[in-house]
């Protein structure tokens, strides 16, 4: 499979968020919807209902505006990669260009709190942000176990545990 240079999504993003939840790229269902967390099988969204009573069956743009009710501001690490199909393993290195989150990091002084969905959320961030953000030493950084269907090695309730734990303390 060839991989391609992908472009990811804009942030959901309101009034003064306190939360900064971070993937890494979409997959390619939500690139192709344009819309985050499209896979019928990602638990994004079914975490959200549990967490928040978000119900998953109300259209993107209603659970987008629920989210952002609960302070909650929704991107991704990586702005431009390549990459052949989903997988975040399949993305190359040398070809990642990250979205401006120190920049809104600068705007949004409030967001007190980044929460990584998976690894590679995590580690691109680290490798490329972290080092731009020495002077926000008043954040705290979560790594949730990714929502994605690509990785099972934790039940889904293991997982909704680490992200109730996340987000609602």
């Amino acid at each position: 499979m060839l991989s391609e240079l992908l472009t990811g999504l804009t942030p959901v993003l309101g009034a003064r968020p306190r939360i900064l939840l971070l993937g890494s790229m979409p997959g390619a269902a939500s690139l192709l919807e344009q819309r985050y967390y499209a896979h019928p099988r990602n638990l994004f969204w079914p975490f959200m209902q549990q967490l928040f009573a978000i119900p998953t069956e109300l259209d993107y743009q209603q659970r987008c505006q629920l989210l952002i009710g609960q302070g909650i501001a929704l991107w991704d690490v990586i702005a431009h990669c390549e990459r052949a199909g989903s997988l975040d393993s399949a993305i190359k290195k040398s070809s990642v260009i990250c979205n401006a989150i120190p920049q809104l990091l600068d705007a949004e002084p409030q967001i007190l709190k980044i929460c990584f969905n998976g690894a590679k959320a995590a580690e691109e961030f680290k490798r490329h942000l972290l080092p731009l953000l020495k002077h926000r030493t008043d954040i705290e950084y979560f790594q949730l176990p990714s929502s994605s269907p690509a990785h099972a090695s934790q039940s889904k309730e293991q997982k909704l545990e680490l992200w109730a734990k996340a987000l609602l303390e």
